[in-house]
């Protein structure tokens, strides 16, 4: 097997689920199930599923780039949103990222960790 490295934010559920906030292995980069939860635990975007989606996408550029990619080696994301009502905004802010790049893409409605919680996403890179 190739190499693996991992990337860690330091939350508390990353040592009790027994998860990384990314791994590559190769060229591939998968990132975890990301909410919008700073390094303090606290959540970010309040009741504003598109400003938790922004601080989302951002925490994923941030593990994808730490192990060696960008956003624009996305090749998949899969967004969950605590009531599907919300899926405009999310889509939007996607679309902001994501635009240009046009990965696979799947939106879901899905009971999320807690219900502050409006919007989680993951990602798959594939580095050149």
């Amino acid at each position: 097997m190739p190499d693996r490295t991992s990337v860690n934010t330091g939350t508390h559920w990353e040592s009790i689920a027994g998860y990384a906030r990314a791994v590559r292995v190769g060229n591939q980069i998968w990132v975890s199930g990301t909410t919008a939860t700073d390094s303090d635990g606290r959540l970010v975007g309040g009741n504003d599923p598109a400003a938790q989606l922004r601080f989302i996408i951002r925490k994923i550029e941030r593990a994808i780039a730490q192990l060696g990619g960008a956003l624009q080696h996305v090749v998949r994301t899969r967004i969950y949103v605590r009531d599907i009502s919300m899926w405009e905004p999310v889509a939007r802010v996607h679309g902001e990222f994501f635009g240009d790049i046009r990965p696979a893409n799947t939106l879901v409605e899905a009971r999320l960790v807690g219900d502050e919680y409006l919007v989680e996403m993951e990602a798959d890179a594939l580095i050149p």
